[in-house]
């Protein structure tokens, strides 16, 4: 039996392949605004009634689904920026229905962009090097530390009104020095914006970090997080609940910066995504 994907407008086909001995086959929808390293495809499952729990594998990991409605749930997959093009499995179990397929992930070039910084900020000085440790276990441990439930319910909306000015996961070189890819999207606010919660969730992290500067990370639950780098000042505390559009900080140039502005990234799972795909699929309204 066939499914419905809704990639970059269109409606394609995807076939699911049943495994044997086992019926009725389900049928997932699959939605994204492409499928290339950096982006968010969103599986909608339909479930035979009395299925029980649906199970979701994808780019080798284990991914949770929600419901959605009576027969359906759905599960976010998050591509990472260093996914390699070609085929990875996806297979989807709902009680003794079954379906596997590949999902063709498609080739994608990320721009190189130079900029010059604060010297201790490409190669820091020796009394950096515990508050760097720290934050890069601190990060480690959010990861891993999401709700098993969905904290989100609403769409997801921008943290700010302006327009996106960095593209995500453009290769950076800090003083001719090449460093890792840019795993958000910036925006070009005034110093001062309030920057807004796009969604609900919990404050894992709301404290100043050496690279990222005043940094606030809210876990929406089932692995997806959302942070906000470089923030001149704090709305909101660790351990807080937000609603989405709750002003959580506001935009300035702290940590490794040129200038002010905000830097909004996405994990879902894992996989660093781009904020504008995320937007795309489970925003408002579709696109930037």
């Amino acid at each position: 039996m066939g499914t419905r994907a809704l990639i970059a407008g269109a409606v394609i086909a995807l076939w699911w392949s049943p495994i044997a001995g086992q019926a009725p086959p389900l049928i997932v929808d699959v939605n994204a605004r492409d499928v290339q390293p950096g982006e968010v495809v969103v599986l909608t499952i339909h479930v035979p009634t009395g299925s029980g729990s649906v199970r979701v594998r994808a780019l080798g990991h284990a991914l949770p689904a929600f419901p959605v409605g009576d027969d359906r749930w759905e599960a976010i997959v998050g591509i990472d920026l260093d996914v390699k093009p070609g085929q990875q499995a996806i297979s989807v179990e709902a009680g003794s229905a079954r379906a596997t397929r590949e999902l063709v992930v498609k080739p994608k070039t990320f721009r190189t962009r130079r900029l010059n910084v604060d010297p201790g900020f490409v190669t820091p000085p020796p009394s950096a090097e515990a508050q760097i440790e720290a934050d890069r276990k601190l990060l480690a441990r959010t990861w891993e530390s999401s709700a098993a439930e969905r904290l989100w319910s609403s769409p997801f909306v921008r943290p700010v009104n302006d327009a996106a000015n960095s593209a995500f996961g453009t290769r950076s070189i800090f003083n001719g020095q090449p460093r890792n890819a840019h795993g958000g999207a910036d925006f070009l606010s005034p110093a001062g914006t309030a920057v807004h919660a796009p969604n609900a969730g919990r404050v894992l992290v709301a404290r100043d970090l050496y690279y990222s500067g005043n940094t606030v990370i809210i876990d929406h639950g089932l692995g997806l997080f959302s942070m906000f780098a470089h923030l001149s000042a704090f709305d909101t505390r660790e351990g807080d609940r937000v609603e989405a559009g709750a002003i959580v900080g506001r935009v300035g140039a702290t940590g490794r910066v040129t200038g002010p502005h905000l830097h909004w990234a996405v994990r879902a799972n894992g996989a660093r995504v781009d904020p504008l795909s995320l937007l795309a699929v489970l925003g408002a309204k579709r696109g930037d």
